[in-house]
């Protein structure tokens, strides 16, 4: 059952016994906090978890007394490493539902956040991956700090870039997003506020005993400012040196929009300058380890995105997702990398060259008739 975000009294299915404990609310001077509260899995989210946050959104929402909303995650190794991808590869040979719930509703959870009335704040300290870069690219303030590690990882399961990805990932230039996407490279504070995929960097030592920062602001009308304020902003001279910065040349030459996954391949075993090769070995070390399949479908879907509204960006994600899982590459990676953990992906095509493009297309043929897509009223009015 879907929250009515207009009627935040609505119920919700019965949560798993401890799916309360995974995620903590709490109101301090007007200022509503999430905690995002399973440390030793890195806060992964739960498909309970994601509706506990739906709801209370939602009531928060419509609530004069609560300004603002902060995110943040518990413990200092992550902000939230993803979703529970043995759950949902587990949900699949079981043939139960989840796996297809779990990406409707998390959509769902980060298009609400896109869209939220009041300000939302995102904490990303620690690991910020896949899920966590869902709820953290909706905010309206997103902070980083020296122990930020920042990824969107899918292709090395088999899978693309979601969670809005085609969204956020198109603000920056073609190439770039292009790297991100392919490679899943891991940012650190500094490449992350190159991208535009954070706002400002703050030491990871003001977010300690947080809770006494919110109740000692002093409100002046403009939350977001006070909030901005209060966290204490390194200034930029105080960022290190982004280590993107001296291959983004390389970045741009590469990974071009015209080209293809095999023509990539091609270009990165080619490079000559030897300011680059290093960098070019490792990217092209990392890209022979994907699914050939899926990295031409992501670089698919990262164009389309361009072209694409917030709403149409996660109804076309949800469909491609749902083919990954029948005709992708999704479920032999998760069993590759997480389940069996041999390593050895026995990708459905084996080399870039071989990738057909009328198999990628139909990667974007909905399985649904619009009117009936799980998501069809997202952007509709009066629908968050």
């Amino acid at each position: 059952m879907r929250l009515n975000p207009n009627d935040a009294t609505q119920e919700r299915p019965a949560a798993a016994p401890s799916a309360e404990d995974e995620v903590r609310f709490d109101e301090i001077n007007g200022i509503g906090l999430i905690t995002l509260n399973r440390p030793r899995q890195l806060n992964a989210l739960s498909y309970p978890m994601i509706g506990l946050l739906d709801a209370q959104l939602a009531a928060w929402a419509v609530r004069d007394d609560i300004a603002a909303v902060v995110l943040r995650g518990a413990g200092p190794k992550a902000f939230c490493a993803g979703g529970d991808i043995r759950a949902l590869y587990d949900s699949f040979h079981a043939g139960t539902a989840l796996h297809r719930q779990f990406f409707v509703d998390e959509y769902q959870l980060d298009y609400r956040l896109h869209c939220y009335p009041k300000p939302v704040v995102a904490l990303m300290d620690g690991i910020v991956m896949g899920g966590g870069m869902g709820l953290a690219q909706a905010a309206h303030l997103r902070v980083v700090t020296e122990r930020s590690r920042v990824a969107m990882p899918e292709t090395g399961i088999g899978l693309v870039p979601d969670v809005g990805a085609s969204h956020f990932l198109s603000k920056l230039p073609l190439p770039l997003a292009l790297y991100v996407g392919l490679t899943g490279v891991t940012l650190g504070a500094a490449d992350t506020l190159l991208c535009k995929l954070a706002d400002i960097a703050v030491p990871a030592a003001s977010l300690e005993h947080f809770e006494q920062t919110l109740a000692a602001i002093n409100r002046t009308g403009d939350v977001l400012a006070d909030l901005r304020a209060a966290l204490h902003a390194t200034p930029a001279a105080g960022v290190p040196a982004a280590p993107l910065q001296s291959v983004l040349p390389a970045v741009l030459r590469h990974f071009r929009a015209d080209g293809s996954v095999a023509g990539l391949l091609e270009s990165l075993a080619a490079e000559s300058d030897p300011a680059y090769a290093d960098w070019a070995a490792r990217t092209l070390e990392i890209l022979r380890g994907r699914s050939p399949l899926m990295m031409a479908v992501t670089q698919e879907l990262l164009l389309r995105g361009r072209d694409l509204d917030l709403a149409d960006c996660f109804r076309m994600e949800l469909g491609v997702v749902s083919h990954a899982f029948t005709q992708g590459d999704f479920i032999e990676g998760v069993r590759a990398l997480i389940v069996d953990k041999d390593n050895a992906p026995r990708w459905r095509v084996r080399a870039a060259s071989e990738v057909s493009e009328a198999v990628v297309q139909s990667f974007f043929d909905s399985p649904w008739p619009r009117e009936a897509h799980p998501l069809a009223m997202l952007g509709r009015s009066g629908h968050a």
